[in-house]
């Protein structure tokens, strides 16, 4: 019997000292890698053996065996392939759980409605998804959209505005990829596939349309009426004249700038819709869904021109007497609102 007991009293003090050793190895913070952020990459079909085994060897767990023993007793919880970022010192329990959920590292890009291929370039380089100059060269592979723009030069209104999540692994081709097809899944959802796009116009033009619109104004509410009158103008024949498309025709030749002035309207492109009738020859901006919707039903109204308000929304008037007064309404309210802000300014502190 005492030998019994003898027995007992070490398999316990064994059982506790295992305890103990165990919570040394899995609770307390391990670093034992120099550098301030390190990548681990698990492979798809590891085996938790494998994972604590490329865990140790990045110096991010303390014992392999610990968190083997401790993956064991999680068994129910897969543990999931991808690459993690370290960045801190973490226990195995930490890392164990940032595994078992998946959080691998990921650069998330957000695209706003309207920026150009250009726009969305410096972002993604900014991110460190790809280089500008490789962005460029995906956004040039129009097999991509053959069938919707034939003719198309680049993806340029095809890159749909979102949020996208990109790992370190992916391509710039298939981040490219991947926002083109995000743009096929709205344009199918809005325009059935076997019915032919409005007014005579190709898919190709409609989303030509939908990026002046897009370009034009911030206001969902304005975007239905912007498209009415560009189909009134391209219906009567008249040059679209909008300023935006001069902007694209100054960055498609390395020279952006943020404001139109006189001597930009007489820059020889065809996107310059001040020298030429019609549409320009493609998309000027990637649209949302919004504006997308907006040159597929636009509305139905009298307007033929329209000129900024200082409200961030517009004047719109259906004669060129109209307009004219409208512009010289902008130009007074613009001329007062900096003389408001000039008396502001003078004024003493007290």
């Amino acid at each position: 019997m005492r030998r019994l007991g003898l027995l007992a009293l070490l398999a316990i003090s064994a059982l506790g000292a295992g305890a103990a050793w165990m919570d040394s190895q899995i609770s307390r913070p391990y670093r034992g890698h120099r550098p301030e952020k390190v990548f681990v990459n698990i492979p798809h079909g590891s085996s938790r053996w494998q994972i604590a085994g490329i865990l140790r060897d990045d110096d991010v767990i303390r014992n392999r065996l610990a968190f083997t023993f401790f993956a064991a007793w999680h068994f129910r919880k897969r543990l999931q392939a991808g690459e993690y970022l370290i960045d801190r010192p973490l226990n195995s329990r930490e890392v164990f759980w940032k595994v078992a959920r998946g959080q691998i590292f990921v650069h998330t890009v957000t695209v706003p409605e309207g920026w150009t291929m250009f726009d969305i370039a410096s972002e993604f380089e900014r991110q460190g998804v790809c280089s500008r100059g490789e962005f460029l060269a995906a956004a040039r592979d129009t097999s991509l959209v053959w069938d919707l723009a034939p003719q198309a030069k680049s993806l340029e209104g095809f890159l749909f505005p979102s949020t996208y999540e990109f790992t370190r692994q992916t391509t710039c081709d298939a981040a490219v990829k991947r926002m083109v097809d995000s743009f096929r899944g709205v344009w199918n959802s809005l325009v059935p596939t076997d019915a032919p796009p409005p007014r005579g116009l190709t898919p190709a033009q409609v989303i030509t349309l939908a990026s002046l619109v897009e370009r034009e104004t911030p206001m969902a509410s304005e975007r239905p009426i912007v498209a009415g009158v560009f189909y009134n103008r391209l219906r009567l024949d008249h040059a679209l004249q909008c300023d935006p498309t001069v902007q694209y025709a100054m960055a498609l030749e390395g020279r952006p700038i943020k404001d139109v002035h006189p001597k930009d309207l007489r820059i020889d492109s065809p996107y310059n819709t001040y020298e030429h009738k019609g549409l320009p020859p493609g998309p000027i901006a990637n649209p949302g869904e919004a504006s997308l919707r907006a040159a597929l039903s636009p509305a139905t109204t009298e307007y033929l021109y329209f000129v900024a308000n200082d409200e961030g929304g517009h004047f719109f008037s259906r004669t060129l007497a109209e307009h004219n007064r409208n512009v010289a309404r902008l130009r007074r309210l613009l001329a007062n609102d900096a003389a408001g802000a000039d008396s502001a300014s003078k004024k003493p502190v007290r």
